[in-house]
């Protein structure tokens, strides 16, 4: 019996997949695959950001905690789009409060 071997997406196709179940791959600066699960996509202010949560356990990460990404378009038909991590905690503080309007209905964007 031979196994198929899934061929990983590129993690930002993953996001826009509305059928994709599976974890978001992304790698530390080690190269290392970290796992996360995709909680939501959030457009905000004419960009577009994804919250993910470590499926994992990650050095100052509570276990009820995620992460905010930025995604990025690249204009350059040469280079691939990418995910940025947001540290800017105004920004994190938006796009968790437009999340928080969608998961309880109300508008707060």
């Amino acid at each position: 019996m031979s196994e198929e071997v899934k061929e990983e997406l590129n993690p930002i196709d993953c996001i826009f997949d509305e059928n994709n179940t599976d974890p978001i791959v992304l790698y530390n600066e080690k190269g290392e695959g970290v796992q996360f699960e995709q909680i939501a996509l959030i457009p905000l202010d004419e960009r577009a950001f994804v919250i993910l949560k470590p499926l994992i356990q990650m050095e100052g990460i509570g276990e009820d905690e995620a992460l905010v990404f930025e995604i990025i378009e690249n204009a350059n038909e040469d280079e691939e789009d990418f995910l940025a991590l947001v540290v800017d905690v105004d920004t994190i503080e938006r796009v968790f409060k437009v999340y928080d309007g969608l998961v309880d209905g109300t508008s707060n964007a």
